[in-house]
């Protein structure tokens, strides 16, 4: 099984809330896209949180928008070993260093964990920095994660709101 990896963070100066997936699945990395699976609800959710309609919009257009929304993109893992999609199945990963890229961040002001296994990881490699950001647990846009509805989800995701601007 070979390693797999994430993509570049997608992130500028003025970045003041940081979502941060696992690792991407394999649609993802088929596309080179974030959050590429059709059935992921991302686009939706974030777009919804900020006003955008995202899921029409080409995947360039996407970070685009995010980045004007002042909202940036990655992963807390590295690379890993993972058969499928699932994070269930990661094996032998590596952490990103988070910590380096908030330090490149100066407005950032909100760490946002798309899902239990971000939040997990991501926790774990921030609690050695004594980080003062918000840190938000999100439910999983996933589609794996079905234990909340759509409406449940973006109820969460929300909160992202007071950070975003236009």
């Amino acid at each position: 099984m070979t390693f797999k990896r994430c993509f570049d963070p997608v992130v500028d100066a003025r970045t003041r809330v940081l979502i941060l997936g696992s690792l991407p699945g394999e649609a993802s990395l088929a596309h080179q896209q974030y959050y590429a699976h059709k059935q992921n609800k991302f686009w939706h959710l974030i777009g919804d949180v900020i006003g955008e309609a995202l899921p029409g919009m080409n995947y360039e257009a996407r970070l685009q928008a995010l980045l004007e929304h002042r909202v940036g993109l990655w992963d807390v893992i590295a690379q890993a070993k993972r058969e499928g999609s699932l994070d269930s199945r990661i094996r032998d990963h590596a952490a990103n260093d988070l910590v380096a890229l908030i330090a490149t961040l100066p407005n950032l002001a909100c760490i946002a964990f798309n899902g239990g296994t971000a939040a997990k990881i991501g926790t774990q490699a921030l609690a050695v920095s004594r980080v003062s950001l918000d840190l938000v647990k999100l439910p999983s846009s996933s589609p794996a994660y079905a234990a909340v509805p759509y409406a449940g989800k973006l109820r969460e995701w929300e909160k992202l709101r007071q950070w975003v601007s236009p």
